[in-house]
């Protein structure tokens, strides 16, 4: 019987072929069959065979098994490493573009402007990321570590606030850094320069612009969740960590989803809050059939809601809210104007340096006294106080002004887009177009039902704290003036009373001053307001007949100054000229404006600027220069008769055989201008030229006491002959020139 053939022995596993052997267990020995159990030896080596290829399929699927969990402990290691790791990156090459290119660019000349506005808000996303790094060093521990990952996962949860805080505000002005760099970029040798510092100032990097630099936390933000959930995918579900890591995931998405929820309320609010300042052309030019269609669909709506006919959507929880921002508006622009004034005076104040005038009483303690305070109150003391004002309470209250317009005009705008909500919300169904305008009106009042109450609380504090400090101001004040009057005071007579006395004598002297003073007010005004009688030219007198005839005398009234009509019917009046008041109020019965007839126009003129006109109660002489006797010698005005000494003429005993005059003011007359002269009834003048500038002869040109000259009325001269002893005794005698005209010296 033929012995079949074996097939090739099948190699062990590693595993088992290198399994040591048993001590006590001699090796095994190859049992030879017998030729007729040649079937059962078969069966036998099969069993076997099988046996070894199931325990080589185990142990091969354990190697694979074992193969794959290296291979996800090297990928869940390198995912830790590359977010700790990029986040040293990151925060290196934010310092970098923060201390050493900004700068450096701080050293260009001219300085950059608004560079300190692209670098807005990076430092507090630096301090959240050296924070996070901070608490990872802190434990000490390496990425390969089991308790590393939830260091970091409870690292970035305990600042996650911080981190959305930070983002938020840094991604909402990252519009204006491509705006302030595209600014420098129109400017080819400016934008040169600022690439060449960059170069320079980080070489390892291969930046040619500051968004390179500044785009990297928007991009950051956005890559946390990414790199979260890689680390998440590499472990199993059994990792101690596992739970927290989902938790961490979870709240970067919900950062994330917050951050680009707050840009998009910015962007609507920055879009709305600002105040333009159109020309009436580019308010054309804005003009569209949809603008107008918009327009006019606004103001149907509104008045709708004024009649009653269509009931308007209340929103109490924002009426309430905007209550409190008009009333602290209207408030904080009261204070301002208020604060504004009392600066006003106080200026006035200092202005006016009392302690420079001469009082005339050096030698009484009192004058020198006041004179110290009054210069330490305006030299040193008030020049302080006010400059602390502006600083502490009025720059404030102008910045607060300033902010509050972009809170006014959104709530504005929040009308305008619920009058268009209105009109839609009804539908069933919304077009683009519609279902836009309600995203922004349900934007808009969401932005201002979450900020009006911050800002409301905010701009009440600012005003509780700037109403205090106001106070302390004046508290400051009040001891500095305590110390400096307790400095002068104890050289005065009174500062020996006893307190009651004191005040005793400071009330009678203060109510004794007071009257003083209305007493010489008084005087001062009756002084101002007494009516005078000024000549009038010959149209004027014309004029004065005219209105007389046609009015009562008593309704005569003169210009004070020149008037310039500003509105309808209002008349444009020189000085001096006469008017009739026919009624004094006008059609709206406001007496501040009166009709008067201007002898001819009718028309309006302010109350303030008439006087009643007072005529004198005997006309004054016609012009003495017509008056004098016609057969005078005739001598040249202004000629001086010197060819003959008074003492020849005494020792020839020969007589002036001409009759010689001397001009007086035969009335007295008040000048109303510097290019008058006031003279005294019986005052003797001097006539230099018997006519003005024009030729007009109604008024003179005289020099009185010497040295005075202006002009006088003609008529107000008189001439009174000078005869013998009397006209020898003259120095200067004055006759009539051959015209007729103004007396003339000889």
């Amino acid at each position: 019987m033929e012995v079949p053939s074996m097939p090739p022995p099948v190699p062990f596993p590693r595993t088992i072929l290198n399994r040591p052997l048993p001590m006590n267990e001699p090796p095994p020995e190859q049992e030879k069959l017998p030729e007729d159990n040649d079937l059962e030896d078969e069966a036998f080596k099969e069993e076997e065979e099988e046996e070894i290829a199931d325990v080589t399929l185990s142990s091969a699927e354990e190697v694979e098994k074992m193969a794959e969990e290296e291979r996800a402990a090297q990928r869940q290691l390198m995912s830790i490493q590359e977010l700790v790791e990029s986040e040293r990156n990151y925060l290196r090459m934010l310092q970098v573009s923060t201390v050493t290119i900004r700068g450096n660019l701080q050293k260009l000349q001219p300085p950059l402007a608004n560079l300190d506005s692209m670098f807005l808000h990076v430092e507090d996303v630096m301090d959240v990321s050296s924070r996070l790094l901070s608490l990872l060093d802190q434990k000490q521990l390496q990425p390969e570590e089991p308790l590393f990952l939830e260091v970091l996962c409870d690292a970035f949860l305990s600042l996650s606030s911080d981190i959305e805080a930070a983002y938020k505000e840094y991604l909402a002005n990252y519009n204006r850094v491509t705006l302030v760099e595209n600014s420098y970029k129109q400017k080819e040798a400016l934008w040169d320069q600022i690439v060449e510092v960059i170069k320079t100032s980080a070489p390892e990097v291969n930046a040619s612009s500051l968004s390179f630099f500044l785009v990297m936390p928007v991009q950051r933000i956005a890559r946390y969740p990414l790199l979260l959930q890689t680390i998440q995918k590499h472990i199993g579900a059994g990792h101690p960590a596992s739970t927290l890591l989902e938790k961490t995931a979870r709240t970067s998405i919900a950062i994330n989803c917050r951050i680009n929820e707050y840009k998009r309320f910015r962007e609507v609010a920055d879009k709305y809050k600002k105040s333009e300042t159109l020309s009436i052309m580019d308010k054309v030019n804005r003009l569209s059939s949809h603008s107008i269609a918009k327009k006019t669909a606004r103001i149907g709506r509104f008045i709708k809601h004024e009649t009653g006919m269509v009931a308007k959507l209340v929103d109490e929880e924002f009426d309430a809210l905007e209550g409190v921002f008009n009333v602290l508006d209207h408030g904080i622009l009261q204070l301002l104007d208020n604060v504004e004034l009392y600066l006003h005076h106080l200026q006035t104040f200092l202005n006016c340096k009392t302690e420079e005038f001469d009082l005339d009483m050096d030698g009484e303690k009192a004058p020198v006294c006041y004179k110290e305070i009054t210069t330490g109150l305006r030299q040193w003391i008030l020049p302080e106080f006010e400059k602390r004002m502006r600083t502490l309470i009025h720059k404030p209250l102008c910045a607060l002004r300033d902010l509050l317009a972009g809170p006014r005009n959104l709530i504005r705008k929040r009308l305008h887009k619920l009058l268009d909500y209105e009109g839609i919300e009804a539908k069933p169904t919304l077009s683009y177009e519609e279902q836009d305008i309600a995203n922004t009106y349900r934007t808009m009042n969401t932005l201002l039902l979450n900020e009006l109450p911050k800002l409301n609380s905010l701009a009440l504090q600012m005003i509780w704290s700037m109403l205090g400090t106001f106070s302390c101001l004046h508290r400051d004040l009040a001891s500095d003036l305590e110390q400096l009057f307790r400095s002068f005071a104890q050289q005065l007579a009174h500062s020996s009373f006893d307190t009651r006395v004191f005040w005793e004598w400071a009330e009678t002297a203060a109510l004794e001053g007071a009257r003083r003073l209305e007493t010489l007010a008084q005087s001062v005004e009756e002084t101002l307001l007494r009516p005078t009688s000024q000549p009038l030219n010959s149209s004027s007198q014309q004029r004065l007949q005219q209105l007389t005839a046609k009015h009562s005398s008593d309704k005569i009234y003169q210009v004070v100054s020149a008037v310039v009509g500003s509105r309808d019917l209002d008349l444009n009046l020189a000085k001096g000229e006469l008017v009739a008041v026919i009624s004094q109020a006008d059609t709206r019965r406001d007496k501040r404006r009166w009709l008067v007839d201007a002898g001819g126009p009718r028309g309006y003129a302010p109350a303030s600027r008439l006087i009643r006109y007072h005529q004198a109660e005997e006309e004054p002489p016609p012009s003495p220069h017509l008056s004098l006797p016609q057969d005078a010698d005739v001598i040249r005005r202004h000629s001086y008769t010197a060819e003959l000494p008074h003492t020849s003429a005494r020792a020839a005993g020969v007589a002036f055989s001409q009759p010689c005059f001397q001009v007086y003011a035969a009335y007295g007359f008040t000048a109303r201008g510097n290019h008058e002269v006031s003279v005294a009834a019986g005052e003797p003048v001097r006539v230099l030229e018997p006519h003005d500038k024009r030729g007009n002869r109604e008024w003179s040109l005289v020099e009185v006491r010497g040295r005075q000259r202006g002009y006088v009325p003609s008529n107000y001269l008189a001439v009174a002959p000078v005869a013998g002893a009397a006209a020898a005794r003259q120095p200067t005698c004055w006759h009539t020139g051959g015209d007729g005209g103004a007396p003339t010296k000889g």
